[in-house]
């Protein structure tokens, strides 16, 4: 098991520009792996028994220069790729996508915002004040157990004035959760080839199916989307031939033959 983490870490050694960023990503993957709470880095420093001193330098890790996280995503995506068994559906592999509300009691935090509760468990408040999460994973396993192994996870709302910190003003304009999940979606499908997306139908609209068909066109891979259709969906058939008979039904050329019967009937008289 330890050679098999050893190599998985090792495929991420050229994402890094300095060794010792390299050391502290092994550290921080480590701890994340062995802790026993979700305190953040606190958790990693007290499970891996290291120096308080550590504290500091785990904190500017997250803030360093010599990675980047796109760099870290394709190699995980690379990682996934040629170790994971994993599912396909008719030479596709599946894609699993959802988005979370987290709710949060510190209303100063960066990206916590009012989100609106779509579930129907009365247990839960119709609005709350949190972070709204969009994760993409992948279905890995044997025919007796799936499991779904996490691509992307971020946050996909409430982040416009942290963005604008790095974007010019022109580029302020963020997509919607539902659109970001396609992004990210096909993110992974350039990398793992032809896809199957599944997701619930919050996901089924229609600035979603045109950045779909934009992506389908544009690129050599390709993903389709598999879900429910909204309870508020209409589906309309093609019409069927125009009957005779009085009112909107009767097309044009009835009417006119109609009214030239009568005109001949009226000279007859």
């Amino acid at each position: 098991m330890l050679k098999f983490i050893n190599s998985i870490l090792h495929s991420f050694r050229s994402c890094f520009s300095r060794t010792a960023a390299y050391e502290w990503f092994v550290v921080v993957t480590v701890g994340l792996m062995l802790r026993t709470d979700h305190l953040g880095v606190t958790s990693i420093v007290r499970d891996l028994a290291l120096h308080p001193h550590c504290y500091e330098a785990l904190i500017h890790f997250f803030r360093s220069s010599a990675w980047s996280l796109e760099s870290l995503r394709l190699a995980w995506l690379r990682v996934v790729r040629s170790t994971a068994p994993l599912m396909h559906v008719q030479g596709r592999v599946v894609l699993v996508g959802n988005g979370m509300k987290q709710s949060k009691e510190a209303r100063r935090m960066p990206g916590v915002k009012k989100l609106h509760q779509e579930s129907e468990d009365s247990s839960k408040g119709e609005y709350i004040f949190g972070h709204l999460f969009g994760a993409i994973g992948i279905l890995a396993g044997t025919p007796q157990k799936w499991f779904c192994i996490p691509l992307f996870m971020n946050l996909q709302d409430g982040v416009k004035t942290i963005l604008n910190w790095v974007k010019p003003p022109k580029e302020q304009q963020a997509p919607s959760h539902v659109v970001q999940m396609i992004d990210q979606g096909f993110a992974a499908t350039r990398a793992l080839g032809n896809t199957l997306l599944l997701v619930d139908r919050y996901f089924l609209s229609v600035p979603a199916l045109k950045r779909l068909n934009t992506y389908n066109s544009s690129e050599s891979a390709s993903m389709h989307i598999v879900t429910k259709a909204k309870s508020n969906a209409v589906a309309y058939e093609h019409p069927a031939a125009r009957k005779p008979g009085r009112g909107v039904r009767a097309s044009t050329q009835e009417r006119s033959d109609r009214e030239a019967e009568g005109a001949v009937s009226l000279t007859c008289c």
